[in-house]
C-alpha cells in the first residue's frame, strides 16, 4: 500500500537525519536493573522526540546492511506508556532477542512489525 511504503521512507529519513546515540551497547547492564544486559545496541536518535521525553529508542543490530526493516511497539503498564522503537540493521536473531526483551514481563509487551 502506498501509505505503508510513505511512513516506511518516513522513518528512513528520520533516521537519516539524524545522529545514532548507543548509550547501551551490547553485554551492557541496564542502569535501573543489573540483572538485564542488553543483547544488541541500544540507544536513540539525538534531537528527536518520544512519548517518555527522551530520544526515539534504536536498536543496531551487526548486519552490515543498516537499513530499517522493521520497528517493535511496545505497551509498559508500569510507565502507563506506548511507544516504537526502531529496528535497524537487525539479524533474524537480533530481532528475536529485542522481541523477547519487550515480552518477559507481565508489565511490558511488544509486537515487532516487518517492513
Amino acid at each position: 500500500m502506498q501509505y505503508d511504503e510513505e511512513f516506511w521512507n518516513a522513518i528512513d529519513r528520520l533516521v537519516q537525519l539524524s545522529e545514532i546515540i548507543i548509550d547501551r551497547p551490547k553485554g551492557t547492564a541496564h542502569p535501573r536493573y543489573p540483572d538485564f544486559l542488553y543483547e544488541v545496541d541500544y540507544g536513540y536518535l539525538k534531537d528527536t522526540a518520544s512519548m517518555d521525553g527522551g530520544g526515539i529508542d534504536i536498536w543496531k543490530g551487526t548486519e552490515k546492511e543498516q537499513i530499517v526493516d522493521a520497528i517493535i511497539c511496545t505497551v509498559d503498564l508500569m510507565k502507563k506508556d506506548s511507544e516504537i522503537k526502531i529496528l535497524l540493521g537487525c539479524t533474524e536473531e537480533e530481532k528475536e532477542k529485542i522481541y523477547q526483551t519487550h515480552n518477559n514481563s507481565s508489565c511490558m509487551k511488544g509486537i515487532l512489525i516487518r517492513r
